[in-house]
């Protein structure tokens, strides 16, 4: 039986396979073989000026204002099973990843880049997660199986007016045979600032088709003084119109926590394989308004099937007087992500510069 080199791990990594090894960085812009390393002018031109050709002469890109930079073009077919990205941290929200297989027009993930890798605020927070690991100083990394067929390619966009400068990527990938039943890997970013009195923060809508969900993450900053997560996630799926199939309990439990994540009076954080409440940007005293969470929930052992639809929600929900729920009125910017069938419907797009921006 031979092995296509996909849904690598522990159990299968003796296994020989005629998948072939390639990757794209800016010393291999193509990933061509045998090509990696020979630019001759480059960022790095400078100080490799008196070493030459092979001496770290094209170690990144600057990115112009405006642009949209082709990060990588594959032809297929193929599988993306690794990404590591890294950029001056004050630009996390200030660039746009997009993903697109088998020569679509539409995106399949269009997210700001820190979020895309649970990192939404522009401060740094370890993430040790299976399929998303983010290492001091922001090296950022994606192990979400990426399978296409005819082609893929990624792109960063800058949405300022000047220029950014030191891009650093790595796109490692295999050109394999993709079996019939294998779905493509989607994202999709969107934000409620402030969330509306008595709404839900819409998570992701507007899927249609037949997939499995894998993965929720929150930046949320919670407006009001005290506990803010007694809202429920729910996933509303393949015809369900006012009430959800599957419902959680609270926030921090859907995030594999408990009692408001206090230990000892203070917020414990945690990073995990599947999920993490990994990031804390604290104002001076526990429970007082404006303090921001980071917190990430991966569906790798469990994740959500849908047959024709999928619509996931979250309530924003903390207390009055007299034991009363008090819905909140909080920030909150979520990235979605799944599997599907292709086609998909194309994405309502926010991501305006100023509805990015953290202050």
């Amino acid at each position: 039986m031979s092995f296509s080199g996909l849904g690598m791990g522990l159990g299968n990594l003796s296994l020989l396979s005629k998948a072939v090894s390639r990757s794209i960085s800016a010393e291999n812009f193509k990933g061509e073989k045998g090509k990696g390393g020979m630019a001759t002018d480059g960022a790095g031109a400078h100080a490799a000026r008196e070493l030459g050709q092979g001496w770290k002469v094209s170690p990144c890109v600057h990115l112009q204002p405006k642009e949209i930079f082709t990060v990588a073009e594959i032809e297929g077919p193929g599988v993306i099973q690794h990404i590591w990205m890294t950029v001056n941290v004050k630009e996390w929200r200030n660039l746009v990843l997009r993903m697109y297989w088998d020569d679509e027009e539409h995106p399949s993930v269009e997210v700001p880049y820190g979020d895309f890798f649970c990192n939404g605020w522009c401060e740094y927070a370890h993430v040790n997660a299976l399929p998303i690991s983010v290492n001091p100083m922001g090296g950022m990394n994606s192990y979400w199986e990426m399978p296409f067929r005819k082609s893929a390619r990624i792109t960063v966009e800058n949405l300022t007016n000047r220029e950014i400068r030191g891009f650093f990527y790595q796109v490692n990938y295999s050109l394999t045979e993709i079996p019939e039943n294998a779905a493509y890997f989607h994202a999709k970013w969107n934000r409620s600032n402030p969330l509306k009195y008595m709404e839900d923060h819409v998570i992701v809508d507007r899927i249609e088709g037949t997939g499995h969900y894998v993965g929720t993450y929150l930046a949320w900053q919670a407006n009001n003084n005290n506990w803010f997560g007694e809202g429920e996630i729910k996933f509303y799926m393949d015809g369900d119109t006012d009430f959800p199939t599957i419902c959680g309990t609270g926030t921090e439990d859907y995030f594999g926590g408990a009692w408001c994540w206090h230990v000892n009076g203070q917020y414990e954080t945690y990073t995990t394989p599947f999920l993490g409440m990994h990031q804390i940007c604290k104002t001076d005293n526990l429970n007082r308004a404006n303090l921001r969470f980071g917190m990430y929930r991966f569906h790798v052992m469990d994740p959500i099937r849908f047959e024709s639809d999928l619509r996931v929600t979250i309530q924003a929900l903390g207390w009055r007087s007299e034991g009363r729920y008090l819905p909140l009125k909080d920030d909150i910017a979520s990235v979605a992500y799944w599997y599907q069938a292709e086609p998909h419907l194309p994405y309502n797009s926010n991501l305006h510069p100023d509805h990015l921006e953290v202050i």
